[in-house]
């Protein structure tokens, strides 16, 4: 298995035959380790290229680390169980929304404490970690959900802080909760909130059903400052800002037929 090591800027340094090194070497600083009951849940689709990467990053600060594959063309999976990830493989593409309810259900069957949802596209920051997992373990919310905009957003195409910040908005009028970024991937669950939030949406609206489900279950959140890079790779990758239209109307309809 490569080897990462955790630097504080999150990017592993990786050694090992097949490796595709994804980050620029930097010098390393120690992170500390999250707890053996700490499950880092990675939806993945078709992220063969840098999902070993990635997986490598987490095993450099978690002990934990669940790849849900879902429905990849291509060795995602192959390369996830390389790197040391327990894998789950969903026979079709259903959506990350559905890939992440299969790895939060894994993980509470497999006595998860706090689970975190990371994205597989190399954007997030492993070092980020500990001070998004700290205020859940410690009992002092029940929920933290990353933000770019109280952190970084290194290299964020213009449309996309665009669209986001229409989110934003959307989400403080349509769910009455009030957040600085609506649409990351990088959260912390105590695992009183995985249990009760109910996850209805396959595809990208579940993000906005996650914020709308801590509102009408009352879950104390709290939002911590959190690096997202972007890459010619993930933005590739990524949710097209066409899209939010149909996102929108996607978490509409069941908000109103719930």
């Amino acid at each position: 298995m490569p080897v990462g090591e955790c630097r504080q800027d999150g990017n592993p340094r990786l050694t090992g035959p097949g490796v595709n090194l994804q980050w620029p070497p930097m010098a390393s600083t120690a992170v500390q380790p999250l707890a053996a009951d700490t499950f880092i849940v990675v939806p993945a689709y078709n992220e063969a290229r840098v999902i070993r990467g990635v997986v490598a990053g987490l095993f450099a600060c978690a002990p934990r680390v669940v790849v849900v594959d879902d429905g990849s063309r291509d060795a995602t999976a192959a390369e996830a169980r390389a790197a040391g990830a327990t894998v789950i493989q969903h026979l079709i593409n259903r959506g990350q929304g559905a890939a992440l309810r299969t790895g939060m259900d894994y993980a509470l069957a497999h006595g998860a404490q706090v689970i975190v949802t990371f994205d597989s596209d190399g954007q997030h920051d492993p070092a980020d970690l500990p001070a998004l997992v700290g205020p859940v373990a410690g009992g002092e919310c029940d929920v933290t959900l990353g933000s770019r905009f109280l952190g970084e957003a290194v290299n964020m195409p213009w449309i996309r802080r665009l669209v986001l910040r229409g989110g934003i908005w959307f989400t403080r009028v349509v769910s009455g909760i009030k957040v600085t970024d609506t649409h990351n991937g990088l959260r912390a669950f105590s695992r009183r909130a995985a249990e009760v939030i109910e996850v209805h949406q396959d595809q990208m609206a579940h993000a906005s059903e996650i914020l709308d489900e801590l509102a009408r279950r009352g879950l104390r959140f709290r939002e911590v400052a959190v690096k997202v890079r972007y890459s010619d790779y993930s933005l590739q990758k990524g949710q097209r800002s066409t899209g939010s239209v149909k996102i929108v109307l996607d978490f509409l309809f069941h908000k109103l037929w719930r």
